[in-house]
Parts: C-alpha cells; sequence; structure tokens
C-alpha cells in the first residue's frame, strides 16, 4: 500500500487507518471512504476468516482514530466478480 499512488492523494489520518485495516490478519482488500462527519470501512477477508470476526479486529484495530464526533460504519465488501 505505501507505494499506492491513490493512497497518497489520502488525508494522514485516512491513510493511516488503511494501513491499521490492512495489518488485521485475514484482511486481503480494504476501502475507506469519507463524508462530513462519517467514515465507512470496508474489507475483503480470505475464504478461513469468519467476515464477523474480521469486522469486529478491523473495529477494534483502529479505535483510537476515531472521533467521537464522527459515525463509523463498518462492512464485508462484496465480490466485484459477481460471485
Amino acid at each position: 500500500m505505501a507505494d499506492d499512488p491513490a493512497s497518497a492523494d489520502l488525508p494522514p489520518r485516512l491513510r493511516r487507518t488503511l494501513e491499521l485495516v490492512y495489518g488485521v490478519e485475514g484482511v486481503l482488500e480494504a476501502r475507506i471512504w469519507q463524508w462530513p462527519g462519517r467514515v465507512a470501512v470496508g474489507v475483503r477477508g480470505g475464504s478461513s476468516t469468519s467476515p464477523t470476526d474480521l469486522v469486529r479486529r478491523v473495529e477494534v484495530a483502529v479505535a483510537g482514530l476515531r472521533d467521537p464526533e464522527e459515525s463509523w460504519d463498518f462492512g464485508i465488501l462484496g465480490d466485484a466478480r459477481g460471485h
């Protein structure tokens, strides 16, 4: 991710959020969106990873970055291949 040109365009806090998310065991892909007062994080894990457990671990990993005034949503990314 450090060499990803798209990540260089992100604000430092969102870039750090993605770094922490990718540091969670089992995360294969992650996306982040931000609107005023709201952040959404979507992840995709491997087939041996429980989606519920993965989302819980991602939430814990980024807890220190969360602003109490913001709403954060977490979820599983859909399969881009349509399967």
